[in-house]
């Protein structure tokens, strides 16, 4: 490992070898905590705009909660509140513009259950008989001010069985019709910003022509250290059966399942950057066994094995992709800390967003050693009697 070679050019390789193994290790490192900070950084609107579980009808699009059934709800062990909902597509109007979106009426525990009033953007988070809140994207869509009485938002929602939503014309026949004051604007994602309007859920059932018990979600805030499958459990046998409980991941499983994909695409395109790297480890190996083959003639004629040779190589190689390896994490370890302390890199305003886990460290040391038992095998299976005895 420190002795030199008598050749100046093995020398050189090997010092490229340890080089590349270092700076290899360390790009992984860096790629896959900056994916990780990424990861979480698109995630955190999920966290203030979904709850820990949310009951969504089996079938249909609305279901019935009855005061029986919202008593158990707020018995059951691990629940700590829960709040109803009601969703549906509307028709929204201001002066000459319009557009379509969602509404969501829902009652006072909504903000206890999800952080979705963390999101305000500017105004206040007052949502009653006349206010409710929007998306920004919703707002500037159609022109729409804040604590604007004297021009306020039309909200018009389909009557049952008499349509459905359409830009030209609603006419009062088939509509029902709502004024609200936009008390305030949320901003979370561009996609939920475009879709919804906040408002209390007494009037969105009126709006809807539906009664005070039918709803279209749950949601619940579990208690720390909670069982969450034996609340899910228990929450399906209050509704006995008529409701389907979704995680926050299951909430968002197209989401999950595209930045889960994108994490290991990344992993195994520098995995493979790392392979081709490592065949400097084999090449190494090899130019310092017919660098040393004298040597090993003579540990041969001494009564040393051929395996034993193999071994002397083989470990040389695990040894330098190892510390070379553990060299590269902890410059990325120093590069990723120097980030979270002091922001080197931004996005706009923001600090780039990475993370340093103790599982992407495991995770690049392991597939450093792995593949460097792999090269070093291959490297020192080149030793062979024949090579050893001539």
């Amino acid at each position: 490992m420190r002795s030199k070679s008598s050749q100046n050019a093995v020398n050189v390789i090997n010092f490229i070898t340890f080089l590349v193994i270092v700076i290899g290790s360390a790009a992984l490192f860096i790629v896959l905590s900056g994916f990780a900070g990424l990861k979480t950084f698109s995630l955190s609107f999920t966290t203030a705009f979904d709850p820990d579980l949310k009951a969504l009808p089996a079938m249909g699009k609305f279901f019935s909660i009855t005061p029986e059934q919202e008593e158990e709800l707020s018995e059951l062990n691990g629940v700590a509140i829960f709040s109803k909902e009601i969703e549906e597509r509307v028709y929204l109007r201001h002066r000459e513009r319009d557009d379509i979106a969602s509404i969501k009426g829902v009652d006072s525990n909504y903000t206890k259950t999800t952080g979705i009033d963390s999101t305000l953007y500017f105004g206040e988070w007052n949502i009653n008989q006349q206010q409710g809140v929007a998306g920004i994207g919703i707002v500037n869509k159609l022109g729409v001010t804040i604590n604007q009485a004297r021009n306020p938002l039309r909200i018009l929602a389909p009557k049952p069985s008499k349509g459905s939503i359409s830009i030209q014309s609603p006419t009062t026949e088939l509509y029902n019709e709502l004024p609200l004051i936009i008390s305030g604007v949320f901003q979370v994602e561009e996609n939920l910003d475009n879709k919804y309007i906040f408002i209390d859920l007494e009037l969105a059932q009126a709006l809807l022509e539906k009664t005070n018990t039918q709803v279209s979600g749950i949601n619940f805030k579990l208690k720390p250290e909670t069982d969450v499958t034996s609340v899910r459990s228990k929450i399906s046998t209050v509704f006995e059966g008529a409701v389907i409980i979704k995680n926050r991941e299951q909430l968002n499983g197209t989401l999950y399942r595209m930045l889960n994909t994108e994490q290991v695409a990344t992993y195994l395109i520098f995995t493979l950057v790392l392979i081709i790297a490592l065949f400097n480890v084999v090449g190494a190996i090899i130019m310092m066994i017919l660098d040393k083959q004298q040597n090993s003639r003579t540990l041969y004629n001494l009564g040393v094995t051929v395996k034993a040779l193999r071994r002397i190589y083989f470990m040389q190689g695990v040894l330098v992709t190892t510390i070379g390896g553990v060299i590269g994490v902890l410059l990325g370890a120093l590069l990723i800390g120097s980030q979270l302390l002091f922001g080197w890199v931004k996005i706009g305003s923001i600090n780039y967003p990475v993370e340093l886990n103790v599982s992407n460290i495991l995770i690049v040391l392991a597939t450093i050693m792995v593949l460097g038992i792999i090269a070093s095998k291959i490297a020192s299976s080149r030793i062979n009697e024949k090579l050893v005895s001539s």
